[in-house]
């Protein structure tokens, strides 16, 4: 009798049933807010002080009612599809499960979130399905961060098992089938005409379905559109979109004169022929390094730090991306990351070169490493794609004398940074030169360990992650007291520069631009120009720079593609950098930084005397209206190049260039 009583409690009309199981759903969504919020208060404090707590409640509610439209269009439609066959037991379990699963998922997703966003600085997409598809150890890796967070799974089956617990079922049996329809076809015309709306976020001519960029409208600046967004949302408004899409802010003829990334150096001494050697170094962001910030527990990095002493770096250097999957075409090939990683775009399906195809079309020989296994995070692809004539990874470590093969793997990621980094340059000895390589190191990253025989010697502090900067410092220190040895060192440019920044500390580092901070060193073993030591105040680098400035040094007189600029040639003055956030786009040049959301400019900060970009002079300045003009003409260049498939001099339409610029 008690368990009548109970369903006769439990069970409601259908329209009562709708309305408490989307007020759960609503809920669910509110309570994952507060968590990611709570877990992330560090990054947001800022914004909850002086942010409109009630214009933020309201962006919340907009995205939070898109998000319930997209998770519970199933389950509507199994409630109120007007067949009264469909009545029954059966169905009863497919509609509570209808709801069940896609809610669930969205909790799972928000969760997730409050882990990933601290490192990403965004909501996740749909490109993560993408990503991280050639993963091997993606279970050991969901697996580790479980353990990480036990704390917050809990949560998640807590909030899961709320949502199975506190469904509501419809009553099954309705009086007359006259009324079954008459209820429920106007109940689904009216709920189908809601979903829509909720889904668009509003209704009418005027109103454009909502992005993620509509995050930034309830936000003072775009580092916080992630309290406005969810994941769900996130992830299902992205799947399937294309990321480019041709732009024409300018005729062809004015964008010419504006910008072009088809270059050409008219060198001097083409036949210098200097080795190439650029190490990716993960995670490593200036926020890290000793020569760039004072500690007052003693600098992280002192190897990296004595070697600046002898390079040339530059106080003003920013990523073009925050994930390792844009470091590698923005370091590598001069393409930035817009909208979304170019590895997983169709684009990257184009013809595109890099520093290896380009040298290698005067001799140069070519390798790319990356102790992970193959075919991790797609690099080997792209190394293949832009000209490296081999790629070295997981396998062929494993089969190299005189290594621990798989006993030196890290457990989650790759081959830990000392080892090899070794054989790094143990291939190096036999390498015929000139020669260009690359690597990209692993061990600084999440789920920060370090080798065991190392936890006493580099305890970093209170953050887990210091103390892979320290091993991967000593790792760094290694190879280059290998190199030095070597016969191929003197003729070597080494370039040094991070893939992303990791989890910001220091407030600096917490605004859009200080989340790209990271250092840009070339070092040459003799201290000769143009790269004599000292850390340059002057210019703005990018890692999008890298492929052009090396291009110019060795002397490389053909025409080529790239998004950076040399920082051999380019004035100080015309130095400039871009990276996109939050569905923003973010120039950098002299003084300030602008942000432009692809249709208007939203933000103007003097980031030499504001670095904490408290106050926004959008409007109040001569130079906004030139920074717009030269990012929009970089933005159009770069999106009809996607998608014309023109990344390339042989795939550029030269006919249509000036002689200037061939």
């Amino acid at each position: 009798m008690s368990r009548t009583l109970f369903r006769s409690f439990k069970e409601k009309n259908v329209l009562t049933a709708l309305l408490l199981n989307i007020a759960l759903a609503y809920a669910m969504l509110f309570i994952c807010r507060i968590l990611f919020m709570a877990v992330n208060h560090g990054m947001y404090d800022d914004t909850l002080a002086n942010d409109s707590l009630w214009t933020m409640a309201k962006g919340a509610l907009l995205f939070d009612t898109s998000a319930v439209c997209y998770l519970n269009a199933l389950y509507l439609l199994c409630l109120l599809f007007p067949l009264h066959y469909k009545e029954g037991r059966i169905m009863q379990t497919v509609t509570r499960w209808a709801f069940v699963i896609p809610n669930s998922a969205g909790v799972i997703a928000n969760l997730c979130d409050c882990v990933y966003v601290p490192f990403t600085g965004r909501r996740t997409t749909w490109s993560v399905f993408y990503e991280f598809s050639n993963e091997e150890n993606m279970g050991n890796i969901v697996a580790a961060e479980v353990i990480n967070h036990w704390w917050l799974v809990l949560i998640g089956i807590l909030l899961i098992w709320l949502t199975y617990r506190l469904y509501t079922p419809a009553q099954k049996s309705i009086k007359g089938v006259g009324k079954y329809y008459l209820l429920h076809v106007p109940l689904l015309a009216m709920v189908a005409f809601l979903l829509v709306t909720g889904m668009r976020g509003g209704i009418g001519k005027a109103v454009r379905p909502i992005t993620l960029s509509n995050a930034n409208q309830y936000v003072s600046s775009p580092d916080q559109a992630a309290i406005i967004l969810n994941t769900p949302f996130s992830i299902l408004r992205t799947a399937g979109k294309k990321p480019f899409g041709e732009k024409n802010y300018f005729s062809e003829e004015e964008l010419a004169t504006i910008y072009t990334p088809l270059k050409q150096f008219a060198v001097a001494d083409s036949t210098k022929k200097r080795n190439v050697v650029i190490l990716i170094v993960e995670s490593f962001g200036k926020e890290y390094i000793g020569a760039y910030n004072h500690r007052e527990e003693g600098s992280l990095t002192p190897f990296l730090d004595s070697l600046i002493e002898k390079s040339r770096s530059y106080l003003y250097s920013y990523g073009n991306g925050k994930k390792s999957i844009d470091g590698m075409p923005s370091i590598l090939s001069s393409i930035p990351m817009f909208v979304e990683p170019f590895f997983v775009t169709d684009a990257s399906l184009n013809k595109v070169s890099g520093i290896a195809g380009e040298l290698g079309k005067i001799g140069y020989n070519s390798a790319f490493f990356h102790g992970a296994p193959n075919g991790s995070m797609g690099f080997q692809a792209f190394a293949n794609a832009t000209g490296f004539q081999r790629y070295l990874g997981f396998d062929e470590y494993c089969t190299a004398p005189g290594h621990n093969g798989k006993a030196d793997h890290d457990g989650t990621w790759a081959i830990w940074d000392e080892p090899f980094l070794r054989y790094y340059a143990e291939c190096m000895d036999n390498m015929q030169e000139p020669f260009v390589t690359s690597v990209f190191t692993a061990s600084s990253h999440h789920p920060f360990k370090i080798p065991e025989e190392y936890t006493e010697r580099f305890k970093g502090g209170d953050d887990p992650f210091l103390k892979c900067v320290q091993y991967t410092d000593h790792a760094l220190k290694e190879f280059f007291e290998y190199a030095r040895k070597q016969k191929w060192y003197d003729n070597t440019l080494f370039v040094i520069t991070a893939d992303h920044t990791n989890h910001s500390i220091e407030p600096r580092y917490k605004t859009t631009a200080g989340w790209f901070e990271v250092p840009v060193i070339f070092f040459s073993p003799d201290g000769s120009a143009p790269f004599a030591p000292g850390i340059d105040s002057t210019m703005i680098a990018q890692q999008a720079d890298i492929m052009p400035t090396i291009l110019e040094y060795v002397g490389y007189d053909r025409p080529f593609i790239a998004f950076g600029k040399s920082l051999i040639s380019t004035p100080a003055e015309e130095s400039y950098a871009v990276n996109y956030t939050n569905e923003t786009y973010q120039y950098y040049k002299g003084e300030y930084v602008l942000q432009f959301d692809g249709e208007k400019s939203t933000g103007l900060y003097n980031i030499r005397r504001d670095e904490l970009m408290k106050e926004n002079i959008i409007g109040n300045n001569d130079v906004q209206e030139s920074m717009e003009r030269e990012l929009k003409a970089i933005v159009q260049q770069y999106m009809n190049r996607m998608v014309n498939d023109r990344l390339t001099p042989e795939t550029d339409d030269i006919e249509n260039q000036e002689p200037w610029q061939r």
